[in-house]
């Protein structure tokens, strides 16, 4: 018998964020002394056996075939590539302006979702999400207008990222009603395992297998504690509640990410933003709760399975 994780969608949802606004920060001192790849690698290892081990205990049924390679597909997008890309990005930008352009993810959702899934977009809505994505480009600043020294290459990685997991959820919202939550994220984090190590393996300058012998063991437990924060126990949930809930209005609520990323990378790392920044940062949270008001509700006539 299939069991699922019986809190309400929102509440699922938003302590996903929680946990992704968490780990960005704990990822963000990690990346000053492990490289994007390696600490992928670390972070995907310990993960994926959780879950798996998870999925033993609680004696999930194993997907048809006819699935598993779409979900394969999808782990080796979300996180093999996106947080590839992702932590690539974040070791040149600093943890608070990573976790506000994530805030660019729910405008790419919406599209998405309306496009494949052809679900429903209402003015209102599309109204919100431009104001949210306004406010990731005040954040972004691109213009330097602040005279903040802008890392281009380091944004555009991360939106690189943001759209592979637009795009992640999107297909994950088709694949996942006929998975096991936790068999969705245990197989996914699995191939996003293979696909960073094949990466490592290749001794890139972004990580290779020589850097693990030399990284202290406390570094060692923090990578191994921010990859069950963020992609086992986040991923877990976020998949549960999506069985749920329309992608476009799961994806919403990811523009909570940035009020608890802000305030722990205020409180553990010293990180300040511009005032224009502040303007940006304002823009995306109102939008953030206009989004909560307007979805409210939406895909809890859903039984649960």
């Amino acid at each position: 018998m299939r069991r699922s994780l019986r809190l309400p969608p929102a509440a699922l949802l938003v302590v996903a964020c929680a946990l992704w606004g968490a780990a960005t920060v704990l990822n963000k001192a990690l990346l000053g002394s492990i490289n994007p790849v390696t600490l992928l690698v670390l972070q995907l290892a310990p993960s994926a056996l959780v879950l798996w081990l998870a999925v033993r205990w609680m004696s999930c049924p194993s997907p048809r075939r006819s699935l598993l390679l779409p979900l394969i597909a999808l782990g080796v997008l979300n996180p093999g590539i996106s947080y590839t890309l992702s932590l690539m990005g974040l070791a040149r930008t600093s943890a608070s302006v990573s976790s506000l352009l994530w805030a660019a993810e729910p405008l790419m959702i919406l599209g998405l979702a309306a496009l494949i899934l052809g679900e429903r977009v209402t003015r209102q809505l599309v109204l919100v999400m431009l104001l949210g994505a306004f406010g990731v480009l005040l954040v972004a600043n691109i213009g330097g207008a602040v005279g903040t020294v802008v890392d281009i290459g380091g944004i555009l990685l991360l939106l690189g990222a943001v759209f592979c997991c637009a795009l992640y959820t999107v297909f994950s919202r088709r694949v996942g009603e006929h998975v096991d939550p936790v068999v969705v994220v245990a197989v996914q984090q699995s191939a996003g395992l293979g696909w960073a190590l094949t990466i490592l393996m290749s001794n890139t300058p972004f990580g290779s297998v020589e850097d693990i012998p030399a990284i202290p063991g406390g570094m060692l437990v923090a990578s191994a504690v921010s990859g069950l924060l963020y992609y086992a126990a986040a991923y877990w949930l976020y998949i549960a509640a999506l069985r749920s809930v329309p992608a476009a209005v799961a994806g919403s609520y990811f523009n909570v990410i940035p009020i608890f990323g802000i305030a722990l990378a205020y409180a553990f790392l010293g990180e300040t933003l511009d005032p224009i920044q502040w303007l940006g940062a304002g823009a995306i949270l109102v939008s953030a709760y206009m989004l909560v008001r307007l979805t409210n509700g939406i895909g809890a006539e859903r039984p649960a399975e």
